[in-house]
């Protein structure tokens, strides 16, 4: 009697009718900001011969992630708001799973590599150029993507081996690995504790690593109160913030196995939409430099 299922349903964020013309609104404008904020981003670190120390390489690569981190749900989301029908089929929606952690763990280590340069910068100024050299920048963010897909590989097998025979039917605007493997015709018991092993585990170290490098620029800034260390210090509390919006949220997602809430789609929104919408507002908008090197772009065409 065993019939593998060949699609999911996506449920979406509301069935309400009346709610799909204005979430399709705030998604679409949302979704437009992170393309044209993060690429105006790349292409203006990658145009301006000042912006070429580690900071902005480093946040070049973050905008480019983002930009693929978030086109791996959101249009999917916004075609599904306009559809009778949500469904996704069982390789698309594997694939999906794939690719969104992929883009996602890469970020985590790449927010932790940021978080070692702004220490670097402000705690080491003198061996900053020797440290963070622009060798070490491309193995740091060569490592990151090398981490994200070993940890993709790993949810990815961990859920497709599993039989799904029925139900179908995802309480998600996504696939993710725990309403997926909620779905399977077997016992999860170990599969969610591997989940929670690696998701979970992964946002709560880097989380940490991120914590404790703050509290070290935070006791150097104490001690040395000069204008530079301030512009630095700003610098971080705009990191802090975007640090804040993507993994608090992930902790909550992935570090609790055996356990969901009807909630869980509404927190999913702001570390796959709203997290990657802050990056260029916060980047651009707190940095001089960045704001700069925009307006001489600008006159330039």
């Amino acid at each position: 009697n065993f019939s593998r299922v060949t699609e999911f349903i996506l449920l979406g964020l509301s069935d309400t009718r009346e709610l799909r013309v204005p979430f399709f609104t705030i998604f679409f404008l949302a979704y437009a900001m992170v393309l044209l904020g993060n690429l105006l981003i790349i292409v203006t670190v990658r145009t301006d011969p000042k912006l070429s120390s580690p900071m902005y390489f480093l946040l070049c690569n973050l905008s480019f992630i983002d930009i693929c981190y978030t086109s791996i749900t959101c249009p999917r989301m916004l075609v599904d708001l306009l559809s009778q029908r949500k469904a996704i089929a069982f390789e698309d929606c594997m694939a999906q799973l794939f690719f969104l952690h992929f883009a996602g763990a890469s970020e985590m280590f790449l927010l932790t590599v940021m978080a070692y340069d702004r220490y670097t910068a402000i705690c080491k100024p003198l061996h900053y150029t020797a440290i963070m050299s622009r060798r070490v920048c491309w193995v740091l963010v060569s490592g990151c993507w090398a981490g994200g897909f070993l940890h993709s590989i790993v949810q990815t097998l961990l859920t497709v081996q599993l039989p799904f025979c029925g139900p179908n039917t995802i309480d998600n605007y996504f696939c993710d690995v725990p309403p997926v493997i909620r779905l399977a015709c077997t016992d999860i018991y170990l599969t969610e504790w591997l989940m929670a092993s690696n998701s979970g585990l992964i946002s709560l170290l880097c989380f940490l690593v991120l914590v404790t490098s703050y509290m070290f620029i935070l006791v150097t800034v104490r001690v040395r109160l000069t204008a530079g260390h301030w512009k630095a210090l700003s610098t971080c509390a705009s990191h802090v913030m975007v640090v804040t919006l993507f993994f608090v949220p992930c902790m909550f997602i992935y570090l609790r196995p055996f356990s969901t809430f009807p909630s869980d789609k509404h927190v999913c929104v702001i570390y796959t939409v709203f997290s990657p919408v802050m990056n260029p507002l916060i980047y651009t908008l707190r940095n001089t430099e960045v704001k700069v090197s925009m307006w001489k772009l600008w006159k330039r065409f």
